[in-house]
């Protein structure tokens, strides 16, 4: 599978996640945010600007679990909670965060 994104194209696994992590670009995220019939605002860039943080500094992308308590440190409790995450991220901030992001699926999504 692949997207295209201005003019070039991105391979993606079954899943929809990036194939070659170093290929992303904000583009990326756009379009496979139109794909979830999302419009990408400035909170959810908050959270895939984490995300591309926290995986540069720890090669990993994070659990859900750890995804809330490490965003409620950096950008604040009322950001750092489930119910903030998934309003942003109906198909699971873990995963279509970190889709969106162009990083692997996080250890332990179904």
């Amino acid at each position: 599978m692949a997207i295209e994104v201005n003019g070039k194209s991105f391979e993606t696994d079954e899943e929809g996640y990036l194939v070659n992590l170093s290929d992303w670009e904000p583009g990326v995220a756009d379009v496979m945010a139109k794909e979830d019939d999302l419009e990408l605002t400035e909170e959810h860039w908050d959270i895939i600007n984490f995300l591309r943080e926290y995986y540069e500094e720890y090669q990993i992308a994070p659990a859900v679990r750890v995804l809330t308590k490490a965003v409620g440190k950096k950008l604040g409790k009322e950001k750092g909670n489930s119910k903030y995450l998934y309003a942003l991220f109906p198909y699971g901030p873990g995963k279509q965060a970190c889709r969106f992001a162009g990083l692997p699926k996080p250890t332990g999504c179904i």
